[in-house]
């Protein structure tokens, strides 16, 4: 899209860049295969328990069931890799791609506003949004878990209930590229997701690039002595483990009768 001219009022550009980026009007049929999307997008970002593995074959059926597009391919290339993997290797290559990569955590507000209290206010935005919405999440995770987000957009369809995804699209972007330079097929399900949102723009393009230099915002909290979080890389959310406390401190047994006093 070409720039506007300045000579339009801001409220009007503004207006018309979000006229350009809003979701075009889907077909009955549109919108409910966009649900599936989302939700197989959704399932296949949760942590990959026995219970999820046992539904591959009913996920591989669905993912094979979905109508052609680009989203359903990067879906079925990620399906084909879970279906043939054992359970411990699934697990295993989960915790190293969301638990252990800084630059792969599923927590969308961290990208945007790092470990600052800001991101606080975000989450509790998201969860009043959840709640104005009709919608109660069970507590399992927090409100900006990706495979959450996705739940949400399939339940509340593509205008405010798709908001979070466009909002976070950078953080997106940037899973994406991490995964992608770990070579994980978790890329797959990513860039499916992406083909759902409006293309990025120059800007978004930019922001990704400086968070892959400088991390997200930090309100700098003292934190220096514990240590680096590993080179070109940054702190994902509850990565500082406090130490272990103390023992408590043994109290002598109380007298066995309140009249004995000291002998």
């Amino acid at each position: 899209m070409s720039p506007l001219p300045t000579t339009i009022p801001e409220l009007v550009r503004t207006r018309i860049r979000a006229a350009v980026r809003r979701p075009a009007r889907l077909t009955p049929e549109e919108t409910e295969a966009r649900v599936l999307l989302l939700r197989m997008c959704s399932l296949l970002l949760q942590y990959p328990d026995a219970e999820l593995a046992a539904a591959r074959p009913v996920l591989t059926a669905t993912v094979e069931a979905l109508p052609p597009s680009p989203a359903a391919e990067h879906l079925a290339g990620f399906a084909a890799w879970f279906a043939g993997q054992d359970l411990e290797s699934l697990e295993r290559h989960y915790v190293e791609m969301f638990d252990l990569r800084r630059k792969s955590s599923l927590y969308l507000t961290y990208y945007l506003h790092g470990d600052t209290r800001r991101r606080g206010m975000a989450l509790l935005t998201l969860n009043q949004r959840y709640r104005a919405a009709g919608w109660e999440t069970d507590g399992g995770e927090l409100p900006d878990h990706l495979p959450v987000v996705l739940e949400f957009a399939a339940l509340a369809g593509p205008g405010g209930g798709e908001a979070p995804l466009r909002q976070h699209r950078r953080g997106l972007e940037l899973i994406h590229r991490a995964l992608t330079d770990s070579g994980s097929p978790y890329r797959h399900v990513l860039a499916a997701l992406l083909t759902l949102l409006p293309p990025p723009t120059e800007a978004d393009r930019a922001a990704v690039d400086q968070l892959v230099a400088e991390g997200p915002p930090n309100e700098e909290v003292g934190l220096d002595p514990y240590g680096t979080y590993g080179e070109g890389e940054f702190a994902p959310p509850g990565a500082f483990v406090p130490p272990a406390p103390a023992e408590p401190t043994r109290v002598p047994p109380a007298p066995t009768s309140r009249t004995e006093g000291p002998r």
